[in-house]
């Protein structure tokens, strides 16, 4: 139940049994355009797919350098570990930052990035963390924020690594120019590749524009698709056919479905950790769906919880980020979540509790039942 790498099928896992492929053979050829035709159904986006061998980090830190130029204005919220980290990287890239700093567990409201857009009608991108995973907050308005950079003329990038495909995230319908997300998050694949959509006015922007690297050069990865339906480096073979499988068991699903899914187990851990008396980290209006990040009882020590909740139980979870280390603890829900794993993480996280010397009102049971009685419906 970690906020990733999250659990794999196991049609996933042995779809990377397999012989190896020449890369630049047909069989390759075959692998990646069903890829990228399945890709974006899940992504709503008729742009061009890039496929990165590369952590999540490798699409964000692509995002930048092929679009940031040394002196462009970026808007960006900052409310934890990840968008502080993006900052960094436009920065490093000779971005002039305009962060919107808020406290862990808070996101800038739509009111204040309006405020930004309104100071700053030259601001070249406006780049934005969907969700916070070291925090547990999401940022639930991005549908509305196209209306700003739309106006100001700018660019739109959204980094969903731990979202994409367990939330609504139509990437054409909310005009978002590029968007990246990695395998091993909701997507329910292991790690390895990173996905990065771009639309047409974006890539247009690239390739006049190229930018000083070599692997992350997506106008490079544009030629090599549009001329023989390949990638210019060797990517990461049994990770591609893994891919592929666990994208055909999202469309199998139905992407509404398991945006449903997702929601209805993130719901049901909600309330019923704060029926055990824990505190969810995020405001209300802010609490991520695909992480649950929960503030500590009085007196729980964080690495004797999670160790005997692992040792006795099986079932992980993650501690905290930086200041929040010891203070809080994170539940994924995400990938193939579903009844057996919220069930068994309260059951689990119940009588760990029980064992510390915990009294604890068994009601969360009852709560959790009720609520996934709703996956029927779906």
């Amino acid at each position: 139940m970690l906020p990733g790498p999250t659990n794999v099928p196991e049609r996933v896992t042995k779809a990377m049994i397999t012989r190896m492929i020449n890369h630049r053979g047909h069989d390759f050829v075959e692998l990646y355009e069903d890829i990228i035709k399945k890709t974006k159904h899940v992504f709503q986006t008729n742009g061009d797919i890039v496929v990165l061998s590369a952590s999540g980090t490798g699409a964000v830190e692509a995002s930048v350098v092929n679009l940031i130029k040394k002196g462009d204005k970026v808007i960006i919220p900052v409310n934890g570990e990840f968008s502080n980290r993006l900052s960094q990287m436009l920065e490093l890239h000779g971005a002039n930052t305009i962060k919107l700093v808020t406290p862990p567990g808070e996101n800038a409201t739509f009111d204040k990035v309006k405020e930004a857009f309104d100071n700053n009608p030259d601001v070249k991108a406006f780049y934005v963390v969907h969700n916070e995973t070291s925090t547990g907050t999401q940022i639930k308005y991005l549908d509305k924020i196209s209306n700003l950079t739309s106006r100001n003329n700018c660019y739109y990038i959204v980094d969903s690594v731990s979202l994409l495909g367990g939330a609504e995230l139509p990437v054409d319908k909310w005009n978002i120019d590029v968007c990246v997300t990695g395998s091993q998050k909701a997507l329910a694949t292991p790690p390895g590749i990173s996905i990065i959509s771009v639309n047409e006015r974006t890539k247009k922007y690239m390739i006049d524009n190229p930018p000083n690297t070599m692997y992350f050069n997506l106008p490079r990865y544009f030629h090599y698709y549009s001329k023989s339906k390949e990638t210019p480096f060797t990517p990461s073979i049994p990770i591609l056919y893994a891919y592929q499988e666990a994208l055909s068991i999202i469309l199998e699903e139905g992407l509404d479905k398991r945006i449903k899914r997702h929601k209805i187990c993130s719901d049901t851990l909600y309330s019923s950790m704060i029926a055990m008396g824990f505190k969810p980290f995020a405001k209300e209006e802010d609490r991520s769906i695909s992480i649950i990040a929960l503030n500590y009882l009085d007196g729980l020590e964080d690495k004797i919880f999670r160790n005997t909740l692992e040792k006795n139980f099986k079932v992980l979870v993650a501690g905290g980020f930086g200041d929040l280390k010891g203070k809080v603890f994170r539940i994924g829900c995400m990938g193939e979540i579903g009844k057996y794993h919220v069930m068994r993480t309260i059951s689990s996280i119940f009588s760990t509790l029980n064992m510390m010397g915990y009294e604890i009102n068994s009601s969360s049971f009852e709560i959790a039942r009720k609520k996934l009685d709703e996956l029927n419906a779906i």
